[in-house]
């Protein structure tokens, strides 16, 4: 709170008479997180609703009284402000409470929005258009313009929240911290600089880009949004263009996790057509990869990373894969010990090989439980379930995080951090990541070998593993926590202190010893013994 003279000229009782007008006109909530307060027994602040900084009045027009707590954890100056953030967090907890993914449709969905359906007809070179279903019964025109590269038709129309969708599809991507920068820019006010963008499928107007800047506006009370529309457009030609904004000419900020769902849909889009141009029923699936890649000539290279970056989506985003639940999906992040770039360049890049098109029928060998591409998501999930439930379930604290945890336990202040939370840490950083799961890929190709199974060594998953196989695995996962290194804290500021690369951990795993000679495992890691 910007210091007051008219609070510093209240005696105690008018302050408290204060309190109690306040408390009266709100109805008795914090103006911040809008519950209860109780006078009698919780503790309160009188504070600016805009800050005298920022040209708010020093009277009781521009006061409002909250918890205290409330008043010092608010993470903006500006009381309007701070309720705007606290307000999106509870949507935010309320979706990922439910396992999902917060994105613009859980802020519509909580403000009424994404109910009905547009209705429109083009007429004379315009959009006829109404919003009847929300009492508007006016007629409403919009001129069509024509892109001239592309002919793709386009209007710009403000759209009630009550007829907006989020486009899951062209745009899977959740929200991060840059929406609580954008309600503090809008609140200034400036204005929004870029329109979003959005198409009419199946009769639903869906958002595909400004995504986090209408959410902005939304939770400071915006009710109608502006966009760019755009209807019987090429739907392939649209999900590829709003990929290269993204992957290529970076005018999006798409991260690599956000690419994969965009390949999985286009692959889905790719199967589809073939089905419909080969006269092929929705569920006929008598076709290989092999063939929808060479269907597609003038695309065969992207096609195939479409085939591969589905599977790895399918596994990475699956609600059954209890990894899930620790992976940073919006960049490194500190809360969560993984980041989807870590968990692609180590676990997906070492178990799904990116250059194997398969030739066998996308329905080969389902009815016996053994085709080859449900059985590698399958087992895939099952070593991520593992994984998690030895190194991280009821162990890493994301109260705690990762943030300058070796830092704080060299200077001494990590009293607070338990040795199965360091293990986790420690175990998912990238370069020791990498080499344990090179480990257990060995592991796996020995069982298949002393088996005298014959097995593809290219793409190990596909093929079934053993009762025997699986308790190998969970036994290399414990053996790997155990060992003492994961939570000797003298090393925090030496073989902790920094990131190194692969070899160096290569170097550890294989002889015990850095490549400079300073002992840290007691013994080379032996895959043998990690299964004792």
């Amino acid at each position: 709170m910007g210091h007051s003279k008219y609070l510093d000229s209240l005696s105690k009782q008018e302050y408290v008479d204060l309190t109690k007008r306040l408390w009266s006109i709100q109805n008795g909530v914090c103006f911040i997180c809008e519950h209860k307060i109780d006078l009698d027994i919780q503790p309160t602040n009188i504070d600016h609703i805009k800050p005298l900084a920022n040209g708010g009045k020093d009277d009781i027009s521009n006061f409002a009284v909250t918890h205290e707590h409330c008043n010092k954890s608010k993470q903006d100056a500006d009381l309007k402000v701070a309720k705007t953030i606290l307000r999106l967090e509870n949507i935010v907890k309320d979706a990922e409470s439910k396992g999902e993914s917060p994105s613009l449709q859980h802020v519509l969905k909580a403000y009424d929005g994404a109910k009905y359906q547009f209705k429109f007809k083009v007429q004379d070179n315009k959009l006829i258009y109404s919003f009847d279903d929300i009492g508007e019964t006016a007629i409403l025109e919009s001129p069509i313009f024509i892109d001239k590269l592309s002919n793709e038709k386009t209007a710009y129309i403000e759209v009630p929240l009550e007829y907006l969708y989020h486009d899951t599809e062209l745009n899977p991507r959740g929200l991060n911290s840059s929406v609580n920068l954008l309600i503090k820019e809008f609140s200034k006010p400036n204005p929004q600089l870029q329109i979003a963008l959005a198409r009419i499928d199946d009769g639903e107007i869906k958002l595909f880009d400004g995504q986090h800047k209408t959410v902005a506006q939304i939770m400071l009370g915006v009710r109608r949004i502006v966009i760019r529309l755009f209807w019987d457009t090429d739907y392939d030609r649209l999900m590829a263009t709003n990929l290269a904004a993204g992957k290529q000419l970076k005018q999006i900020a798409f991260d690599k996790s956000i690419v994969r769902q965009l390949h999985d849909s286009l692959y889905a889009v790719r199967l589809s057509r073939y089905q419909k141009d080969n006269n092929l029923q929705e569920d006929d699936f008598s076709f290989s990869e092999q063939q929808i890649v060479d269907y597609y000539k003038g695309e065969k290279g992207s096609i195939k990373t479409y085939i591969v970056n589905s599977q790895k989506n399918a596994i990475t985003r699956s609600q059954d894969n209890k990894l899930q639940s620790y992976i940073n999906f919006e960049g490194r992040g500190t809360e969560l010990p993984l980041s989807y770039s870590t968990f692609e360049k180590t676990f997906l890049s070492v178990f799904i090989n990116s250059r194997t098109i398969l030739n066998t029928p996308i329905n080969y060998k389902v009815e016996e439980g053994l085709n080859p591409r449900i059985l590698e998501k399958e087992q895939a999930i099952r070593i991520c379930n593992i994984i998690a439930e030895e190194l991280l379930i009821d162990k890493f604290n994301d109260e705690i995080g990762t943030y300058r945890i070796e830092n704080n336990i060299a200077s001494g202040r990590g009293d607070n951090i338990a040795d199965e939370h360091l293990i986790a840490c420690r175990l998912f950083k990238e370069e020791i990541m990498y080499n344990w799961i090179k480990y257990l890929q060995l592991l796996i190709k020995n069982h298949f070998a002393y088996s005298g199974v014959m097995y593809d060594d290219e793409n190990l998953l596909q093929q079934p593993f053993s009762m025997q196989l699986w308790e190998n695995i969970r036994k290399f996962i414990i053996n790997l926590r155990e060992l003492p290194v994961w939570k000797d804290r003298s090393m925090s500021a030496t073989i902790f202190g920094g990131k190194n690369t692969y070899d160096y951990w290569k170097s550890i795993f294989q002889t015990g010893k850095t490549p400079e000679g300073t002992a840290v495992l007691a013994a080379p890691l032996n895959v043998s013994d990690m299964i004792r």
